[in-house]
């Protein structure tokens, strides 16, 4: 059969599910866009930016079982997206790249966005291709959806020539891709086994039993066990707290894994469990002789940039081999996903046996993380904000008025932090942020393509005011498509996360004073409802107001006063152990410098 580049590509989307993709037409994409407001099951997103279709697709991905889509431009558009498509390749997030091309059918040099975008895009993605002939389009996107969802997921690239999508050509026989009853699919179209034990190219076959049980053994012998998780377990919730009950075990997560063990959960002790750490996980932690860790890497934000201290006796369970003593030698590695891996764990410490049954509930561990929970939630609420927000305060107002399965997304910045130690977390996957990459202007439009992919789930975005300047217009999108998404900005004037860390070790604050900002002005130029939120007095009236407008379909910004005055204990912990690391000589040069800049001002 002939059929266009452009036909063929919204066929494959629509076979894989696809629901939404985002970017901007142009020269080398119109076909495509074309073929996209024909298709019945896919909606093409218009966003004023490529980075923001990048963090759109990528909160697809992270909330739904959908996977985010890019149809972009070649060279600038591939280029502006590039830190939404790193950020999704250093989390671990599926994503489908697909960019136009330059004609190949031309002997011309120095066409119009002519880049050798393989090479530029290589590093950011786990596979880049470009399409040759007409007959490879759907097998290419099948691949490509392959390769993006298994193993490690994350973004794969597809270049798709302009002249292939304008003229039609010979496509051969066009396959289908075809789900199983679990919903796994293989390249070729072809339904896997029922029985589920054909394993999905690229992921890990599941270590043997008697490698589990050796883990069990030594979790079992601990007197001090501690669990450490992270994002790679967001579907192993339940099987991850029967482990956790099972060993009496405090359980602390990484950033982006703060929604993976529920918070109101009385083992629950934070994010983090060392220097950098709240109260609770520091305390839970100490005396740890055994950990599990599940689905984390030990990477420099979830480790308090390495700050922690991990026992001898590691069981660390990934489907990443290549991160197993890469920062903290493993007692025992299990190289497989984690929903089977801790299936197959819990197997192994419920087994028959000396030793296999659930210890007592230790309720001194839980009277302790409970105690020291609230002391810190105290010790903030006894904060003077001298008028401004107070964080504490905002926080268990925003929680008692949130639904438990509501999608905070998160960005980058001094907030990050705030949220992850403030704001407790009660359903797997209903807070995303950007971690490893760490890329600021993430919130505003993951916001939106999170409340695309759940339109029936209250999502709101916390933001600081440096972050929101990245991204803000792209709530224009949000009104055009009428979501109702609140966005808490957190404004105080300053890039805050790294103006603490310059008062701390400088004594001043360079180049991090973002000047006057008038949110009230971004509301207006994006057709958004705008409420302030001045003092502690205004935190519940103006998060109902935000949410009453919200519930029509309209976006909402939040002017939120933060008080920024005190320090986070992940700030706190961070810049201690950096500062702990340098030569005497060096410690001895920085204070003297904070020293005398403080006394001649």
């Amino acid at each position: 059969m002939k059929k266009t580049a452009a036909w063929l590509a919204v066929h494959a989307l629509e076979q894989l599910g696809v629901r939404f993709t985002f970017g901007i037409p142009g020269v080398h994409n119109t076909e495509l866009y074309d073929e996209l407001n024909n298709s019945k099951t896919i909606t093409p997103v218009l966003v004023t930016h490529e980075g923001g279709a990048a963090f759109m697709a990528d909160a697809v991905s992270r909330v739904s079982d959908a996977i985010g889509t890019l149809v972009i431009v070649p060279a600038a558009g591939v280029t502006h997206a590039a830190s939404g498509i790193a950020e999704a390749f250093l989390d671990g997030i599926p994503m489908l790249v697909i960019c136009g091309g330059i004609r190949t059918d031309s002997d011309r040099r120095y066409q119009l966005h002519e880049i050798d975008q393989l090479a530029f895009i290589a590093p950011l993605t786990k596979a880049a291709f470009r399409v040759e002939t007409h007959d490879k389009v759907v097998p290419t996107i099948f691949e490509a959806y392959r390769i993006a969802t298994s193993g490690v997921p994350g973004p794969v690239f597809v270049e798709i020539p302009v002249n292939l999508q304008l003229f039609p050509g010979d496509a051969g026989t066009v396959p289908k891709f075809v789900a199983d009853q679990a919903g796994r699919r293989d390249a070729s179209g072809a339904a896997l086994p029922e029985d589920g034990t054909e394993e999905i190219p690229g992921a890990n076959p599941l270590p043997s039993a008697a490698r589990f049980a050796e883990a069990a053994v030594l979790l079992r012998a601990a007197r001090h066990p501690g669990i450490f998780v992270g994002w790679g377990a967001r579907d192993a919730t339940d099987t991850l707290r029967r482990i956790a009950e099972h060993l009496q075990a405090p359980v602390a997560t990484t950033l982006q894994g703060l929604s993976v063990f529920p918070a109101n959960h009385p083992l629950h002790v934070g994010f983090g469990f060392g220097p950098a750490a709240v109260p609770a996980a520091r305390n839970a932690f100490k005396d740890c002789d055994c950990m599990l860790a599940i689905g984390t890497r030990f990477a420099e934000i979830a480790t308090g940039s390495f700050g922690v201290k991990v026992p001898e006796n590691l069981v660390h369970l990934d489907i990443d081999p290549r991160v197993f003593d890469a920062n903290y030698p493993a007692k025992i590695a299990l190289a497989c996903d984690a929903v089977p891996g801790l299936e197959a764990l819990w197997k192994a410490l419920a087994a028959e046996g000396e030793g296999a049954a659930t210890r007592a509930p230790n309720e001194a561990l839980h009277a302790a993380i409970a105690r020291d929970k609230k002391a810190y939630r105290d010790e903030w609420l006894a904060h003077d904000s001298k008028g401004r927000v107070n964080p504490a305060r905002f926080f268990d107002a925003l929680r008692r008025a949130m639904p438990d399965d509501a999608i905070a997304v998160v960005d980058d910045g001094n907030h990050t932090y705030l949220t992850a130690e403030l704001f407790p977390v009660h359903t797997s996957k209903a807070l995303i942020l950007p971690t490893d990459f760490n890329c600021m202007g993430y919130a505003v439009p993951a916001a939106i393509g999170a409340k695309l992919a759940q339109p029936n789930r209250e999502v709101f975005a916390i933001v600081g005011d440096g972050a929101f300047l990245m991204t803000c217009m792209e709530i224009v999108t949000a009104a055009r498509q009428g979501l109702g998404i609140v966005y808490y900005v957190f404004h105080d004037g300053e890039l805050s996360q790294i103006a603490q860390a310059q008062e701390t070790t400088f004594n001043r604050k360079p180049c991090t004073a973002l000047g006057a900002l008038q949110v009230e002005g971004v509301a207006l130029a994006t057709g958004a409802a705008f409420v302030t939120m001045g003092h502690d007095d205004e935190i519940e009236p103006a998060i109902e107001r935000a949410r009453t407008a919200a519930a029509t379909g309209w976006p909402v910004i939040v002017d939120v006063a933060i008080d920024y005055t005190k320090r986070t204990a992940f700030t706190q912990g961070a810049v201690k152990t950096n500062f702990g690391r340098f030569s005497l000589v060096q410690k001895l040069r920085i204070g003297a410098r904070a020293l005398l800049r403080k006394l001649t001002g």
